[in-house]
């Protein structure tokens, strides 16, 4: 398979990092001895200020991006914060954000439940007050030929999920052009490290459109809506909470995106069908690994 070109995005996985995989022996169906490689997990505690706040299971790169897209999808930063600095030490595994404005952290805290993510995924009780007053760009479009470009682009950039699997991706995209796509253990890392980006590069969402390789759950859904990007699409499934979420946020969601195939369940009004499907190739049917949902 081709490789995409590279040179339109801003970042994106480097899969020849030696800190980000393990060699490991062991016997394959046969009894034959086998190498293969395997993804790191290792914890990051992320303070904010100098109150310890979580310790998340991660694929180890871009730690500052993860701390700050986490507290941000937390709610426990805005928008308008200032970040005063962002300290990371790889030995102790800790980043600790820091903030001109004092927090409200020690309530949230007393609010935070478990959700569907991966890992340790969490949202803390008052975000769906948030969401409810959100309102996400209704001029946006995704053009069909965009959406296959889209997944052509991404499907082809070197990955650690090509490598070793067991991973996720997600890409924060403008039309046809994927820009930032990160990796990790769990979706939800993956989306607060563009979270973190985009706040810390000043990245507008209101034109953006997200593509994740995980299924499309209520979390997935409040925190795209939450970083005021008005498409979310994944070649994956849906669950219905996701579905009626978006319907509510007026977030286009589009799933099951494979080959010239894909499903909307809302927001149908931002997609424009102008691709020749007789030109666009269907996915061959294949077996073998997965990506994890």
């Amino acid at each position: 398979m081709k490789t995409a070109d590279l040179s339109g995005y801003l970042i994106y996985p480097n899969p020849e990092n030696p800190t980000l995989t393990s060699h490991v022996v062991g016997r394959d169906h046969t009894g034959k001895e086998v190498e293969v490689d395997v993804v790191t997990e290792r914890g990051l505690t992320v303070y904010l200020n100098k109150q310890e706040i979580v310790t998340l299971m991660t694929l180890g790169d871009h730690p500052e991006y993860l701390a700050l897209g986490f507290l941000l999808n937390q709610n426990m930063l805005r928008n308008d914060d200032v970040v005063t600095g962002i300290d990371y030490d790889e030995e102790l595994e800790v980043a600790i954000v820091r903030t001109q404005r004092e927090t409200n952290y020690e309530d949230k805290l007393k609010k935070k439940v478990r959700t569907s993510g991966c890992a340790q995924g969490t949202v803390f009780g008052d975000i769906m007050e948030k969401f409810d007053t959100i309102t996400l760009n209704a001029e946006t479009q995704l053009k069909t030929s965009w959406l296959y470009q889209l997944s052509r682009q991404i499907n082809t950039t070197p990955s650690i999920y090509q490598k070793a699997g067991a991973i996720h991706g997600c890409v924060l995209c403008h039309q046809a052009q994927p820009l930032v796509y990160m990796e990790d253990v769990g979706r939800h890392n993956a989306i607060d490290k563009i979270a973190g980006y985009m706040f810390k590069h000043n990245i507008s969402p209101e034109d953006k459109c997200f593509y994740t390789t995980g299924r499309l759950t209520s979390e997935m859904v409040i925190k795209t809506v939450q970083m005021r990007i008005p498409i979310l699409i994944s070649r994956s499934g849906f669950t219905a909470w996701g579905v009626d979420l978006a319907r509510k946020a007026g977030l286009t969601l589009i799933g099951r995106a494979k080959g010239r195939k894909f499903v909307a369940l809302a927001g149908f009004e931002r997609l424009n069908y102008d691709a020749d499907l007789s030109q666009i190739a269907d996915e061959p049917k294949k077996s073998g690994r997965r990506n994890a949902d």
